[in-house]
């Protein structure tokens, strides 16, 4: 592909005034045909604009999530070095070694494993809500309860102690930071990495019933190194801390400036009513708002386009999830709709491991937050909230409430 004029750059800029919608020009370019080109810091890739194309194209094997690939789309400028591949974890991989990597340690996430947690996690949130009862107002719910609630959770699913949050908390918000020059992203990462290779070597000496010690088992066994362990531990502790954080703080802002909506979901102490709100919130707010990024491996024919070996390839959840061929009034937050057909956990092989774990986590959150606080509103004006526009994951920096 070579660069035009009339190619647009990706990411693009959300709509004053809605900041909950997609760019209004990915939702044109998506009315245009199913493969687009945008340009992703100067270089022309595709982009895979509807829902059943990316449901189709995204586990195809000829297309690679590796981001060490010469020319890969990635969200910085400057590519990440070689020397980093080992401190990223398996979700940057392709099988077969992404999957080896990935059956290692999918046993915690099993639905009935994480099921089993619910009563913890349950009691995290209860007291979190308790201090904020008992606190002065107004607060920020992202520093009083989203973020605590996220890393005592991911702390306690890991075995990562609980008072070392600070170090990680910074690191995560570092890593999800696209703005940062990529030499202090690698350095939080050394930095994390190192952290969590120490860790692995206490779980080795003193295991627990942790995520982490059974990590240090596979160490054990010979099946990783000490350094693969702790990318691994990275990994997840980024990506289950980080995304639920953003989720409960814009979910909770959008049911705020949707007050009918959130009556239904604070008035209901329905399982199946909370379960359905969440899916529906998920599929309304797709916080990865750079786009699940490819390559083309080999060239084929797709929807009368030819995708050549080395083309970049980018899956916007945040269109696919509000196509109006799968959803009906898209751009409508309803929570009694049959959500649960959206993508932003995305397909196939690269599915995202934790998200059972993110729902409980949600569906705890927003089954209590607004029953026990019900008369829970923002303390400042929609127009002096700031977003995460320089982040990899969208939300909110801070959500001033009061009640």
């Amino acid at each position: 592909m070579t660069t035009t004029e009339s190619v647009p750059d990706y990411p693009m800029t959300r709509a004053a005034g809605c900041p909950f919608d997609p760019p209004p020009q990915l939702t044109r370019l998506q009315q245009e045909a199913p493969l687009v080109k945008v340009a992703v810091f100067g270089k022309p890739v595709w982009m895979v604009t509807r829902y059943d194309d990316q449901r189709q194209l995204l586990p195809d094997q000829r297309i690679s999530a590796d981001v060490f690939r010469p020319d890969f789309p990635g969200t910085t400028r400057d590519p990440l070095p070689e020397s980093e591949r080992g401190s990223v974890g398996f979700i940057v991989m392709d099988d077969p070694e992404h999957a080896r990597l990935r059956r290692l340690v999918s046993a915690p996430f099993a639905i009935k494993r994480v099921e089993a947690m619910r009563p913890r996690i349950q009691g995290i949130v209860d007291r979190l809500i308790d201090q904020l009862l008992d606190g002065p107002r107004p607060v920020d719910l992202v520093t009083a309860f989203a973020l605590p609630t996220a890393s005592q959770v991911i702390c306690e699913l890991l075995g990562v102690p609980y008072e070392d949050r600070d170090a990680f908390d910074r690191a995560g918000s570092q890593l999800a930071n696209v703005g940062l020059p990529m030499e202090d992203r690698i350095q939080a990462r050394i930095g994390i990495g190192k952290y969590l290779d120490k860790l692995v070597g206490d779980k080795l000496a003193d295991p627990g019933d942790d995520l982490l010690s059974g990590v240090a088992e596979q160490v054990r066994a010979g099946r990783l190194t000490r350094w693969d362990a702790a990318g691994i531990g990275v990994l997840l502790l980024s990506a289950g801390h980080e995304t639920t954080s953003n989720m409960i703080a814009l979910g909770t802002l959008a049911l705020l400036e949707h007050p009918g909506q959130l009556e239904l979901l604070r008035d209901s102490d329905d399982p199946a009513v909370v379960a359905g709100a969440v899916e529906e919130l998920l599929r309304y707010l797709t916080i990865n708002h750079h786009s699940r990024r490819r390559q083309v491996i080999e060239d084929f024919e797709y929807g009368g386009r030819l995708l050549k070996a080395g083309d970049g390839i980018l899956f916007p959840s945040d269109i696919a999830n509000r196509d109006p061929s799968v959803f009906a009034e898209p751009d409508r937050l309803d929570l009694t709709r049959d959500a649960s057909r959206h993508i932003t956990f995305g397909v196939g092989p690269h599915a995202c491991l934790g998200q059972p774990l993110a729902r409980v986590e949600l569906q705890v959150v927003f089954g209590t937050l607004y029953r026990r606080i019900p008369t829970l509103r923002s303390a400042v004006p929609m127009d002096h909230i700031g977003f995460k526009q320089d982040s990899a994951l969208y939300g909110v920096h801070s959500l001033p409430v009061t009640w």
